[in-house]
Formats: C-alpha cells, sequence, structure tokens
C-alpha cells in the first residue's frame, strides 16, 4: 500500500471536497488513505493537489468560494422542516444566513413565481437571489415529503431473474410477457405482493455480452431484449421469415429440452431481426401519439441514448476507442452522424418506446391480479464505461476512476467493480439531473424500486485507475439532496423503495434511510447476535422496516446450505478459505444452529426435519414461517428455493468459470423448469400456501 496521508493542508482540501482520509471498517479501527489515492480522487474532481504549492492555491481557492457564495448550488426543503444546506446538516440555513435585504425569486416547476420558500409545492424549483451589493447567487430548491410512501401492510412476494423463469412461448430466455403471467398468477392464485425482478437495464452490444445486469450500458433505459415480440401490435402485420420462428423454438428448446444455458446474445439477433421487421410496419394514429409523447417526454437523453446504440453498430460499442470527433455527443461531426443514420437511430429509439410500454404492461398486470405492490424493479449501482450512459454523460462522470469496496472482513483485497462513479460536484450544480431523470423513467412502471448499495447515496469508494482497491477511497455524496430527490419522485409515483443494505455500513446510515422512509434489507443467515455471542437473531429482534428473505441472487439456494452443495461448489471453484474440511463443519453447525432455532419455535412440520436426510421442503417452508415471525415488512421467496434449485444465479468472484447471470430456473437434478410448470408445482404451490396461510392470520 502507497504511503499514508500526512500533509495538514491537504487533508482540509480534501475534506472541503467531500474525499476521505481515512475510514473505519469496524469501529474500532481506523485505516489512513494512501495520499496518492487522495490526490487522484482530487484531480477527478477537477481539483490540482499535485504539490504543496498546487494544494495551497486550491484550498485558498475552495475556502474562498464557500466564503463567497450567496447559496449552495443546491438546496434541500422537506416538508414541515427547516431547511438544510445540502451535504451539511450542520449548517445553518442557507436562507437565513444571506444578507439583510437580499431579493429572492423562486421559480417553481409548476411555472409560478414566489418570493419566499416558505408554502412552496413539492418539486425541484430555481431559486436566484440578489444581494444588496449587486452580487447574484443561484441554486436549485428541492422540495420533498419527509417520508417515501410506506407499505399499506405486510405482504409477500417472489424474487426472481427474469432471464431465467422462460415459457414455452418466450425466445430462449424469460421475456417481458413471462414476467406479467408469473405475476397475475402469483397474485390471482396466491395472494402474493409483489414479484422483485434483476435490473432490466439496457445492455452493451457485444460477443459476447457481458452477461451480469448490474454493468449495464444505460440504467435509465430498458433493454429490448426482455420484448415480447409477439406482443407488440404491429407484429401481426409484419413480414417475418418463417425461419425466425424455427430458430425461436430451437433457443427454447435448447435450454428447456437440453439443458443449454441461456445464450442472451442468440436471443437478441433473433429478436432484432424479428423487430427490424416489426418497426416497418406504419403505427396507427393512437399508438404514433403515444409515441410522439414519449419522445417530447424522453428527449435529448432518448436521442443521445438511439444516437449511441448506432454509432455502436458501425464502431463497436467502446466509445473511448471510436473516431475523436464522434467520443462527444455534442460535437458537429456527432450531430451529422446522427443525421447520416436517422433510420438507425429511429430504430433503437422505438425500441425504447416499445420495452417502456411492455414493462407498464407487465405492473398493469400485477395490479389487476390485486398485487398492491406489483413489480420491484432493482436499479443497479452504476453503468459501465464504455456504454451509452457513460458517453452521453461524460460530463458527469468521474474521469480516471471506479466504484469498487475497501479491504473487509469477507474480502482482504477490496472490490473493484468497474463501474465509473458520477461526479457528486456535478451533480449539485445541475440539481442532481441525471439521477432525477432516471427516478422519473423507472418509477414510471415500479410499483418499487430496490437500490442496489443503497450506502451508495452517501458515499461510494473510489478507485484510481491501474491502482489496486486497496488503494482508493470514499468521496462523499449530498444524501441529503438524492434521499430529498427519492422521495419525490417515489411519492409522485406511490411506490415504495427497497435499499439493499447489506455489508459494512456507515455508522448512522441505516438510522437516515429508516427515517425517510427507505425499506432496509435482511437475509436470514446475516442475521446473527454480531455484539453478543453471534447466535441466529430471534424473530422478534429483526427490524420491521426491512424486506425480509432466506437468501439472494448472489448467494446459495436454500437447499444448497441444507444438503452442504454450496461449499462443494465454491471448493471445485477454489473459492474457500479454509480447508475444504472446515468450510462443511462450519457450513453444517450453522444451519444447525438455524434448525435447532426453528425447531424450538415449533416450525418445522415433520418430525423428520432438522435431523440429517430430513425433509427438505420442510425445512424450506420452515426457514419461511421463522420470516414470518419477524416484524418484516416484506417477506421475499427467492422463487428457485420454491422447488428446490441447487445452483445460485450468480457467484461472486467468478466470471468464465461458472455461468454466473445464465442459468434456467431448474429442479434438484438441474432439470430446467418452464414458467408452465413452476405455476402447477405443487411443491411451490406449498410453500407459497404456507406463507399465505402464515400472514392471512398475522404470523405463524
Amino acid at each position: 500500500m502507497a504511503a499514508a496521508l500526512d500533509d495538514d493542508e491537504l487533508r482540509a482540501l480534501a475534506e472541503l471536497h467531500g474525499v476521505a482520509t481515512s475510514y473505519s471498517p469496524s469501529p474500532e479501527i481506523i485505516v489512513a488513505v494512501p495520499a496518492p489515492a487522495v490526490i487522484a480522487a482530487l484531480a477527478a474532481l477537477d481539483v490540482d493537489a499535485s504539490t504543496p504549492d498546487a494544494v495551497r492555491a486550491a484550498l485558498v481557492e475552495r475556502e474562498r468560494e464557500l466564503r463567497e457564495r450567496l447559496l449552495p448550488p443546491t438546496v434541500v426543503r422537506w416538508t414541515g422542516q427547516p431547511v438544510a444546506g445540502t451535504g451539511t446538516p450542520a449548517l445553518p440555513d442557507p436562507f437565513d444566513v444571506l444578507p439583510p435585504g437580499t431579493r429572492l425569486e423562486i421559480d417553481t416547476e409548476q411555472g409560478e413565481r414566489h418570493t419566499s420558500v416558505d408554502d412552496l409545492p413539492t418539486g425541484v424549483h430555481h431559486v436566484t437571489v440578489t444581494a444588496p451589493d449587486g452580487r447574484t447567487g443561484h441554486a436549485h430548491l428541492i422540495v420533498a415529503p419527509e417520508r417515501l410512501p410506506a407499505p399499506a401492510g405486510r405482504s409477500y412476494g417472489l424474487l426472481a431473474q427474469l432471464y431465467s423463469v422462460l415459457s414455452h412461448r418466450s425466445w430462449g430466455m424469460g421475456d417481458l410477457g413471462d414476467l406479467a403471467e408469473l405475476a397475475a398468477w402469483a397474485g390471482r392464485t396466491h395472494g402474493a405482493g409483489f414479484v422483485q425482478v434483476n435490473p432490466l437495464h439496457a445492455a452493451v452490444p457485444g460477443a459476447p455480452t457481458d452477461p451480469s445486469p448490474y454493468r449495464p450500458s444505460s440504467r435509465r433505459f430498458p433493454d429490448p431484449v426482455h420484448l415480447r415480440v409477439e406482443d407488440v401490435p404491429e407484429y401481426s402485420y409484419a413480414e417475418l421469415n418463417p425461419r425466425l420462428r424455427e430458430r425461436a423454438e430451437r433457443l427454447r428448446a435448447d435450454v428447456l429440452d437440453k439443458g443449454a444455458l441461456i445464450d442472451r446474445d442468440a436471443v437478441w439477433e433473433l429478436k432484432r431481426q424479428a423487430l427490424e421487421q416489426v418497426v416497418r410496419v406504419p403505427l396507427g394514429p393512437g399508438r404514433q401519439a403515444a409515441y410522439d409523447a414519449f419522445r417530447a417526454e424522453e428527449g435529448q437523453a432518448l436521442d443521445d441514448h438511439a444516437t449511441w446504440y448506432a454509432l455502436a453498430e458501425e464502431h463497436g460499442p467502446d466509445w473511448r476507442t471510436w473516431p475523436e470527433p464522434l467520443r462527444d455527443p455534442r460535437s458537429a461531426e456527432t450531430a451529422r452522424a446522427r443525421a447520416r443514420l436517422a433510420d438507425r437511430v429511429e430504430f433503437h429509439t422505438r425500441l425504447a418506446w416499445l420495452t417502456d410500454g411492455q414493462l407498464r404492461a407487465a405492473q398493469r398486470a400485477a395490479e389487476e391480479a390485486g398485487m398492491p405492490i406489483g413489480i420491484v424493479h432493482d436499479l443497479a449501482v452504476g453503468v459501465h464505461p464504455v456504454g451509452a450512459d457513460a458517453w452521453s454523460q461524460q460530463d458527469h462522470f468521474a474521469a480516471g476512476m471506479s466504484v469498487g469496496a475497501p479491504p473487509d472482513a469477507f474480502n482482504a483485497r477490496g472490490q473493484d467493480w468497474g463501474l465509473p462513479p458520477w461526479r457528486p460536484d456535478r451533480l449539485a450544480e445541475s440539481g442532481h439531473l441525471p439521477y432525477r431523470m432516471l427516478l422519473r423513467a423507472l418509477f414510471r412502471y415500479a410499483g418499487a424500486l430496490r437500490i442496489d448499495h443503497v450506502m451508495g447515496l452517501f458515499r461510494l469508494w473510489w478507485v484510481p485507475e491501474g491502482s489496486p482497491p486497496t488503494d482508493g477511497t470514499y468521496v462523499r455524496y449530498d444524501a441529503e439532496a438524492m434521499l430529498a430527490l427519492l422521495a419525490l419522485e417515489a411519492s409522485r409515483a406511490g411506490a415504495l423503495v427497497i435499499g439493499e443494505d447489506l455489508g459494512t455500513v456507515e455508522p448512522g446510515v441505516r438510522e437516515t434511510l429508516q427515517r425517510r422512509g427507505v425499506l432496509g434489507t435482511s437475509v436470514l443467515w446475516f442475521e446473527r447476535d454480531w455484539t453478543g455471542d453471534g447466535r441466529p437473531l430471534p424473530p422478534e429482534s429483526w427490524r420491521e422496516d426491512c424486506l425480509a428473505t432466506a437468501t439472494t441472487h448472489d448467494l446459495p439456494p436454500t437447499a444448497a446450505r441444507l444438503t452442504g452443495e454450496h461449499v462443494d461448489l465454491r471448493e471445485k471453484l477454489g473459492l474457500l478459505i479454509k480447508s475444504g474440511a472446515d468450510e462443511r463443519a462450519d457450513a453444517v453447525a450453522d444451519t444447525a444452529e438455524w434448525l435447532a432455532l426453528l425447531g424450538s419455535l415449533g416450525l418445522l412440520d415433520t418430525p423428520a426435519a432438522g435431523l440429517p436426510g430430513s425433509d427438505e421442503e420442510a425445512e424450506i417452508q420452515g426457514f419461511h414461517r421463522f420470516l414470518l415471525r419477524t416484524p418484516a415488512r416484506l417477506v421475499g421467496i427467492w422463487l428457485p428455493d420454491g422447488i428446490g434449485d441447487r445452483r445460485p444465479q450468480n457467484v461472486p468472484g467468478t466470471w468464465d468459470q461458472y455461468p454466473n447471470w445464465r442459468l434456467p430456473v431448474s429442479d434438484p437434478q438441474g432439470r430446467p423448469v418452464p414458467l408452465e410448470e413452476l405455476t402447477a408445482s405443487p411443491r411451490l404451490g406449498a410453500l407459497l400456501a404456507a406463507v399465505r396461510a402464515g400472514l392471512g392470520h398475522g404470523g405463524v
């Protein structure tokens, strides 16, 4: 690791720009950040700290800027609460410290003009202040509800990776038609309140495409690979080559009948060819009006998105290797290319609209089936550095930096996720416009939004390009503004927000999220009394404001834990920290402790449950009955748990050693199970019935 920071002026400069010079992986430990990491983070914020003289000059300039500005670039007002300067709650009300006689003009997003910050409507407004000495200042004022919407009552739902849930109608991977059918079945037949899916963001095209849904090209626009082509109204008028349907049937059969991995690239190539024909069918008057309205609403962002995909078809998906003028979305050469590629831009624009429409249809299907929440969409923590968002929003991303995680008890080397971070200063200057528009787009078709690594609203670990993750540092974001915009957009949509807050969490973050109405995430295997004897946490000690689950997409299915197959898999992949024997002994002891607790609570239905060779189905039901004993507002069932699937969808720390993100939901023997069989499965039906009965009686 590089030398630790020991320069007081550099430390002061870093603090004024929200760059950490130390961090605490645990309450009793403070780790100094290497000086090069601090200098690199400041450089990514356009602050020169390369020499002592540069540090001194930058410090003087920053102090002068803060001293002379009339308002910070973004200010937050929570309805019913006093204003707080963004990112610095301890600061006095910025409007109270304006020079006496300062004139205030507030232009609201509703088109009104106000001269006082009192009684403003919720929204993002523009403030102009003029001091008596002639100085002027401008700021974005976010007025937001104090809390996000809360669940109307307790409910349960399914957690699924959409690509893995394919029916006999889909073309080799699960699609939005499958999602609508799954939600309708779960809601209407089993009283489920929601279906949570993986991120459906637009992917970076390529051969092969990065299969991870957490490294998308764009988070704002969805991926048309999820379209059910036959459900597009113009499909019935298109002249499709019959061979396309034959190839679709073969793709589906390869997965469902032959056990092949899901081949996203093959699915997209097939759908692309079909959609090329479908979009040639003229839209009817009503459809055309809806399309025009969508384009008007999305504006420049949609045009940039479609342009990037058209340019990627010509020059490859990494915009950093394109001809120099095309790397700038606002250059004259890019404008000429957009005009020259108008047909391709139109194609990708149309696909964004079609996908948006089917996403809305899935939410409607869930609501019509009686689901109080509907579809829970997943917001990835960042985007791929070569993709559409990184190209079109270059001014908002920190060049030469990547998001990751510092070393911790689970990974001594830290993590580099390969995702460029947003610059907090540029976000503040724009009123967090990219973030605001992202939320607005997602809430259009979401009953709830899960935010991956929700701690990133407060700070992110920046890793300088070419450095190991250990040589990074935290950079702070304006959590007050980020949460205010989240509350504003969620309230407008009437949607819930679930924060993935697993792992190391900065003190105070969970409390702040809970105060604002963001639900947390609690996973059974991690819920232990870590401040005491480390035993499983009894249900009454769990938190209320959370989604409680037995497992997640990054963890072993429950059946694999019960059989110990998760240790066998990790040993095969070379991921064990201890010897195989020691890891198995730990796994057996871990599972035995949980089963003993379940048994003591009377949650295991059969006498054999909890004993070697016992009833696996009864134990899985017991774990979910346990979740219902907690006060958790939401209880999630990992769909593969319902049929005894052993294989995790993703094994962190692997790439090509394991088929991450490419496995269909399967039975205990690894046989793929199509959606039609899932919905008819006695085992899955029994689990859902047990959970529904528990909820219906207020607990079990």
